[in-house]
C-alpha cells in the first residue's frame, strides 16, 4: 500500500510538471520566454550536453558554466541585457555551459559521482581538445556551484579558478532554511520504494513549503515593484518562465545530495567520498570567488564562509550582492538582475581576466 500510495503521488507530480511545462509554453507565445544566444553543442552523452558560445574561438579566459541540474540553464542566458553568457562573450570569455538533460528512468542511479566528476570531466576533454587549454574557470550557482566545489576538491590540477554565486556548501545549524528543511525532512530511504526519479514539482512545493516568503511574498513585493518599469516587468515575468520549466531530478543524485551533503555535512567535514576519492575543500588549489546576498533566506553567509577558511588559496575573494527589483526570485538576482549586471559581473570578469594572465 505503502509503494502504491508513493508511486501514485509521484505520477501526480509529474503530472503537474506536464502542466507546468504547458503554462510556459504559453508565456513563450507571448514573447516572455528566454531570449537565449546562439550556441553549438560540441559534445553529448546522455544527461548531458557541452555548448560552445559564440563564432571565434579566441585567446581569452575559458569559462565552463555549470547550472543547477534542477531547472532550465536558461537562467544565465536570459535575454540579451541580463545575459551572463553575453556578459561574457562581450568580455573577452569563452563561454561554455553544462546543459543538464532531464534523466531518464534508466538514469535514476546517478548521483554525485556523475554529476560533481565524471560529467564535469568528460566535458573538459573537448574543450582541451579544442583550445589546448587544460585549466579552466569553473562557474555555478546555486547547487551548480556546489558541484563545481566538489569537482575542483577532486580535481584540482584541472581548475584554474573558481566563481560560485548563491551556493550552499556548508549545511550545519547555522545555514538558516536549509538546515530547518534537513531537521524537518524524514529520511530519504523511502524512495527505494519508488521505481522512478523526483518530479521537479516535488522540489518546487517543498522549496516553497520551507521558504514561504522567498517563493510567495517576495515574489510578489517584487511584481508590485516591477509594475512602473518595463524591463523589470519582462524580466520578472521572464524568471516566473524560468520556475515553469520544471526539470526531474535523478533519484540517487537527491538522496545524495539530501543526506550526505544537506543532512550529514559531509562536504566541509571531511568526510565526501565521491567514487572511492576523498573531496574535500582543502584539496581546492585554485583561487575561489564567492558572491553572497546577505539578505538571502535561502543560502545564507554562513553557509559559504567556513568553505573559504577551509580552502588554501590566499588570493580568494568574497563579493556581496544587494539584490534587484525585477528578478522574482532574488536567490537567482545574481544573474539575471540589472544592478548585478552593472555592478557585479564587471569586478567577476575583471577578476577572471587578472588571473588568467597570471599564467
Amino acid at each position: 500500500m505503502k509503494i502504491i500510495m508513493i508511486e501514485g503521488a509521484f505520477l501526480y507530480l509529474f503530472q503537474l510538471d506536464r502542466s507546468r511545462q504547458w503554462l510556459a509554453h504559453q508565456l513563450d507565445e507571448f514573447g516572455l520566454g528566454a531570449i537565449e544566444t546562439p550556441f553549438q553543442v560540441i559534445f553529448s552523452e546522455p544527461g548531458v550536453e557541452l555548448r560552445f558560445y559564440g563564432v571565434e574561438r579566441g585567446s581569452g579566459p575559458i569559462v565552463l558554466i555549470v547550472p543547477a541540474p534542477i531547472k532550465s540553464a536558461s537562467i544565465w542566458d536570459l535575454s540579451p541585457s541580463v545575459s551572463v553568457v553575453q556578459h561574457c562573450l562581450r568580455e573577452g570569455l569563452r563561454v561554455y555551459l553544462l546543459c543538464w538533460k532531464p534523466p531518464r528512468e534508466s538514469q535514476r542511479d546517478f548521483g554525485l559521482s556523475e554529476y560533481a566528476d565524471h560529467f564535469i570531466l568528460d566535458a573538459l576533454e573537448p574543450i582541451l581538445l579544442e583550445t589546448g587549454q587544460s585549466q579552466i574557470f569553473l562557474a555555478g550557482h546555486s547547487l551548480g556551484g556546489t558541484l563545481a566545489a566538489i569537482f575542483a576538491s577532486l580535481h584540482p590540477e584541472r581548475v584554474k579558478g573558481l566563481i560560485l554565486l548563491g551556493t550552499p556548501l556548508g549545511f550545519g545549524r547555522l545555514s538558516g532554511i536549509l538546515a530547518a528543511f534537513v531537521k524537518a525532512f524524514p529520511r530519504t530511504s523511502f524512495l527505494t520504494a519508488t521505481r522512478g526519479n523526483i518530479p521537479g514539482s516535488f522540489l518546487s512545493i517543498v522549496s516553497g513549503a520551507i521558504a514561504p516568503v522567498t517563493f510567495g511574498f517576495d515574489r510578489w513585493l517584487d511584481w508590485v515593484l516591477s509594475l512602473p518599469d518595463n524591463h523589470a516587468r519582462l524580466t520578472h515575468l521572464r524568471v516566473a518562465h524560468w520556475m515553469l520549466e520544471e526539470m526531474p531530478m535523478a533519484q540517487r543524485l537527491f538522496k545524495e545530495v539530501v543526506e550526505q551533503l544537506y543532512r550529514e555535512d559531509r562536504f566541509l567535514s571531511g568526510s565526501l567520498r565521491i567514487g572511492g576519492k576523498q573531496a574535500v575543500p582543502e584539496q581546492v588549489t585554485a583561487p575561489v570567488l564567492s558572491v553572497v546576498d546577505p539578505r538571502c533566506r535561502l543560502v545564507r553567509p554562513q553557509s559559504v564562509m567556513p568553505f573559504h577558511q577551509a580552502i588554501s588559496h590566499p588570493d580568494s575573494q568574497l563579493l556581496w550582492y544587494e539584490g534587484d527589483t525585477g528578478v522574482a526570485l532574488q536567490h537567482v538576482g545574481m544573474l539575471v538582475g540589472r544592478q548585478a549586471h552593472l555592478n557585479l559581473w564587471p569586478p567577476i570578469i575583471d577578476w577572471i581576466h587578472s588571473r588568467w594572465e597570471e599564467g
